[in-house]
């Protein structure tokens, strides 16, 4: 499952290639990690929202703990009571430049980079929410993998293609489900001997 991605990109530039206007100005963008600020495409508006639906927990005692970011949202699962909502009224679009998956033994674990291979902009399928903890959230719906990234990682963003983008923000939630796919186009795939956790900026929860 993706926790972590770059956008490298600035939000004026990703606004106008998916015609929409940027909101207030934000610097979300750069390597995007759970609980972190993330620019991602409305129907109306280019705007920034934290990457993570709350999950709420509670401790031995019933003490309310510090809910959790869940980032990713399984395409199987989506009528499930925490995402019904959302899938039906509020999808948005989540511009990638690059999405990373962990490779290696456990404690050693490398990042390996998945990108578009011309190095155009990816738009990954998400849906949003407002949120008492945290206000506007959204999480990357998530899919079986393509045989190109079988090896990487068993599932893998549903990849949206330009053609499909109004659809995905617009059309019923039936429609719009039936885009839930293993992406069907190329993708460069660039393994790195960077560590996983490296630079990892803290939680702003």
């Amino acid at each position: 499952m993706c926790n972590l991605y770059r956008l490298d990109l600035p939000a004026a530039a990703v606004a106008s290639l998916f015609r929409v206007p940027p909101s207030t100005p934000t610097n979300a963008g750069g390597e995007v990690y759970p609980g972190q600020p993330g620019l991602v495409v409305t129907d109306t508006a280019a705007r920034a929202m934290v990457w993570g639906f709350p999950l709420g927990r509670r401790g031995r005692s019933g003490e309310r703990l510090k809910p959790r970011f869940i980032n990713n949202a399984r395409d199987d699962r989506l009528d499930s009571p925490f995402w019904r909502s959302s899938l039906v009224h509020r999808r948005c679009l989540v511009p990638i430049s690059a999405f990373a998956e962990a490779a290696g033994e456990p404690g050693h674990k490398t990042r390996t980079w998945i990108s578009h291979p011309a190095g155009d902009l990816l738009a990954g399928a998400g849906i949003w929410r407002e949120s008492e903890e945290w206000g506007a959230c959204f999480s990357l719906v998530m899919t079986r993998a393509n045989a190109q990234l079988s090896s990487v990682h068993d599932r893998m963003p549903v990849l949206l293609h330009p053609r499909d983008w109004h659809d995905w923000l617009r059309a019923p939630a039936d429609d719009a489900r039936r885009l839930c796919l293993p992406y069907d186009g190329d993708l460069r795939v660039e393994k790195t001997s960077q560590r996983w956790n490296s630079r990892r900026p803290p939680s702003s929860a």
